[in-house]
């Protein structure tokens, strides 16, 4: 069993940890009644786990095994924005849980995970109370020993120092630490100048680099069309290890956000041929179209849901014959359980690993073409223009064909077309600015037309089994057969809008601002 917390905090080196003279008056600063202090001394123990090549503190995780204090057990620590970071708990064992470790993976990448440090520290607490009485920050500080597990530890096996955490309660005011961080650095206290005691004991014993700098790859020419590419890529490679905890976890909105991270990637290594060679390209974009497709069958059925149930609610009484929240209810049971576990099964396949591994090798060790070393505009320029023509062809032929299944499958290709247009403009957004941006928002508007037509297309097709299903049942079938000329309006409504907004986003103009 695990629970999860959102730890908000900062780290200042303390001159002592017994004597708090330096410390300041906290009760004159907003936001803070009282200090209820003096508790301790705790003795906390804590190894740190890693791969012996450091990728999860690489990736900016941490994975410990703590004894004493009130939390003792396992924690892994994830990035988040600013000073927090997501700290799943899971309970004391002798061995890594395998739901930590399976959070872990997509940073790991199935590399064994073993002690590096050990960190022990002497704490004592206060705690920082604000006017309705409650907690609002917990003081701690530390007289931290660390000694290195590992054996390639190049300097002194051991470290000592004293620091001090300042860590806000999950409901205070995120603004409560500038106000205690100004009242400290008043009183002549810094911020400590690594990030974690891990980092720290990490760097003091030689044992490896806590944050691997960015390094840019050998082959790769500075202020090239290949470091704006890479640049891009880099940092959807790192958005995709970032929400594998999160959908492993079953977190609102993750699956879909990791479905639409593999769709940039595969637009852009398709998009920027003429950078990275296709020969090695092309077998990563189908490995992502795998994954996208695993992760869709539960985001589709997702999106379909909520829409059908959306609309069924929002019927009179009087429109909704027999069953059919109940039947709905039972075929979201049956879809979502079978689509949630196609979800998991991928993220523990073996191919997802390597998919892990590819991505990282791809960045570090590019497979560049002779437009690598180009100057960024003009590669940027063409690969955009390129896309858009591919768009524009194929929205010229959906619209010559008569309504009906031919016609909608070219509207759903179009619609791809689109979003690999739209994915275009994003990492050309540095270079070629604002006329990129223009762009990618109005063909954004050409994709949700067409993003909702194909929706329609799909709903329709599944409401067509429902009704079958309630007939077969000697239920009626009319609400199904409501909600299906609903959506085949809808569709209709879209092709009768995509001439217009298409006409908006092939404005001449948009494009020549490009180049300009």
């Amino acid at each position: 069993m695990t629970h999860s917390k959102r730890e908000t905090e900062r780290k200042y080196e303390a001159p002592s940890a017994d004597d708090t003279a330096w410390l300041p008056d906290f009760t004159s600063v907003d936001g803070i009644a009282s200090v209820v202090g003096g508790e301790g001394p705790d003795e906390l123990d804590a190894v740190y786990y890693d791969t012996d090549d450091l990728r999860l503190v690489g990736a900016y995780a941490t994975l410990r095994r703590r004894t004493g204090g009130a939390d003792a057990g396992w924690h892994l620590k994830l990035p988040m924005p600013g000073d927090s970071r997501q700290e799943v708990q899971a309970p004391l064992s002798d061995t890594v849980p395998v739901t930590l470790r399976d959070l872990a993976l997509s940073r790991t990448r199935g590399a064994d995970l073993n002690p590096v440090v050990r960190i022990r520290s002497t704490r004592r607490t206060r705690h920082l109370v604000g006017p309705a009485g409650t907690v609002v920050a917990e003081l701690s500080l530390d007289r931290v020993r660390a000694e290195s597990l590992l054996a390639k530890s190049t300097r002194a096996a051991h470290t000592a120092w004293t620091e001090m955490e300042v860590e806000l309660a999950e409901e205070a005011d995120p603004s409560l630490l500038d106000v205690v961080d100004k009242a400290l650095r008043e009183n002549g206290i810094d911020r400590a100048r690594s990030p974690s005691k891990l980092a720290r004991a990490l760097e003091e014993t030689g044992t490896g680099a806590a944050r691997p700098a960015q390094e840019r790859a050998e082959n790769v020419v500075p202020g090239s069309a290949a470091e704006e590419v890479l640049r891009y890529v880099d940092a959807q490679v790192r958005r995709l290890v970032d929400l594998d905890p999160a959908v492993r976890r079953g977190l609102p909105d993750s699956v879909h956000r990791m479905r639409v991270t593999c769709r940039r990637l595969r637009s852009t290594l398709r998009t920027h041929r003429a950078v990275l060679a296709r020969g090695v390209t092309d077998p990563v974009r189908e490995e992502l179209k795998w994954l996208g497709g695993e992760l869709g069958a539960e985001r589709d059925h997702e999106v379909l849901m909520g829409h059908l149930d959306a609309r069924i609610r929002a019927w009179p009484s009087e429109l909704v014959l027999g069953p059919v929240g109940a039947r709905l209810q039972v075929w979201n049971v049956w879809r979502s359980s079978e689509a949630r576990q196609r979800t998991l099964n991928a993220l523990h396949s073996p191919r997802y690993l390597a998919l892990l591994n590819t991505l990282t090798t791809l960045t570090k060790q590019p497979p560049l073409r002779r437009k690598a070393a180009g100057k960024p505009e003009q590669v940027q320029v063409q690969a955009v223009l390129k896309e858009f023509d591919r768009l524009a062809g194929r929205v010229a032929h959906a619209l010559e064909l008569p309504p009906g299944t031919e016609r909608d499958t070219a509207l759903h290709q179009a619609r791809k077309a689109a979003k690999r247009t739209r994915y275009a403009t994003e990492p050309a957004r540095a270079t070629l600015g604002k006329p990129a941006k223009r762009l990618g928002k109005r063909v954004k508007v050409v994709q949700k037309v067409l993003g909702e037509h194909q929706d329609s297309v799909v709903a329709r097709d599944v409401l067509r089994d429902l009704a079958l299903a309630a007939h077969a049942a000697g239920e009626s079938a009319f609400t199904w057969g409501l909600l299906y000329g609903e959506e085949k309006a809808v569709a209709e409504r879209c092709e009768r809008e995509l001439p217009t907004v298409w006409a908006e986003a092939s404005k001449p103009g948009l494009r020549e601002a490009l180049v300009d």
